[in-house]
């Protein structure tokens, strides 16, 4: 793709093959339970596993899928789109089963799972943590079980929660991401306990796909004016696969309003643009504009901040044609912010050689 072999690749997921592939690593209860209910796997199916926009055929392996293992993902990611650090962001859905003490085995094999099979075989892989969702207790212990491994450098989460992600019950995780210098990525994805939109389920996957927009914009909110980033001044927050387009025009209505009723929220004490300047970070991929320099050109000086947007493949979603993951039209001086720059200053971890 490019000469800069430093590039931190900010998302790329890994696929777990199939639920024998994490079983060595439950405990005996856990394996034994899968096996005497027949439970078929935790897949979370946010993207039809087939379509074109879910796998790009051209990294497809044999069977149809991509990165089910090291090698391939270290040719395609590491290798061909020059990347120095990939971050493994694991989409199995450890948040989806109803059952606390289901949900946290499943986020423990899951984690073992990459930390043994996917960043102990490759040096330049990093990985998010997965945590249970279903209880914040188990979530935050998850987080002190795995983060003593510094090549664990975020705590991952889906956007479509069971609750808004700035309310209070959500502050110990974000508690134990600032103790332990760990953002929280927010990457699509639902627990499927209510619809994925404010008017109810709707009928096929592309208003699905493009509803997750609304989500972000909700969980933004909701994290800024609940008092997020007010009681923990050290908070990251990266939205992962979020677009970028939608940003200016939510933060131009929100901090509007928040100027005619700040009353109601005294915690908010600056505008939220200037706060999520400050805290939350975006990945350029996807990137929902027209293929067009001038209009790319445009949407970054919308942005009006050098320090927002991270590398990201999206690897191996097919968000962009070739090998180019930056879209055309971004300013010479951004590229190695958003190559290098912003995502060593978003990841304390990933400036430490591990």
């Amino acid at each position: 793709m490019r000469s800069e072999s430093s590039a931190i690749d900010c998302d790329v997921h890994p696929t777990v093959p199939n639920l024998k592939a994490l079983l060595p690593h439950f405990d005996e209860y856990w394996r034994n339970s899968i096996a005497e209910r027949g439970i078929p796997g935790f897949e979370a199916n946010t993207y039809p596993p087939r379509a074109p926009i879910s796998v790009r055929q051209d990294w497809q392996g044999a069977n149809g899928s991509a990165a089910t293992d090291v090698g391939q993902l270290a040719s395609q990611v590491l290798d061909r789109l020059g990347a120095r650090h990939a971050i493994l962001n694991c989409l199995y859905g450890a948040h989806l089963p109803y059952s606390e003490d289901m949900g946290v085995a499943v986020a423990r094999a899951v984690n073992t799972y990459i930390a043994k099979e996917w960043l102990d075989r490759d040096a330049r892989l990093r990985a998010s943590i997965v945590v249970p969702t279903q209880n914040i207790e188990y979530a935050v212990d998850e987080v002190e079980r795995v983060a003593a491994d510094q090549r664990f450098v975020q705590i991952q989460l889906v956007s479509n929660q069971e609750s808004p992600l700035g309310r209070r019950h959500w502050w110990p995780l974000f508690a134990a991401a600032e103790k332990h210098d760990l953002p929280i990525g927010i990457h699509p994805g639902s627990t499927y306990r209510q619809s994925m939109t404010s008017l109810g389920w709707p009928s096929y996957y592309v208003e699905d796909y493009v509803s997750y927009a609304q989500a972000f914009q909700s969980q933004l909110g909701s994290l800024i004016c609940e008092g997020a980033f007010a009681k923990f001044p050290k908070l990251k927050i990266v939205l992962l696969e979020s677009g970028v387009t939608w940003l200016p025009g939510f933060l131009w209505r929100l901090s509007k309003f928040w100027r005619g009723v700040r009353s109601e929220v005294p915690w908010v004490d600056r505008s939220p643009t200037e706060i999520v300047r400050h805290h939350v970070r975006l990945t350029i991929q996807p990137f929902d504009a027209p293929d067009d320099p001038a209009i790319t050109e445009q949407m970054i000086d919308h942005l009006d901040c050098d320090d927002i947007l991270l590398y990201a493949s999206d690897f191996p979603h097919w968000q962009f044609d070739g090998d180019d993951a930056l879209p055309r039209g971004l300013p010479d001086s951004l590229k190695q912010k958003i190559l290098v720059d912003n995502p060593l200053a978003t990841y304390p971890r990933l400036r430490v050689d591990h």
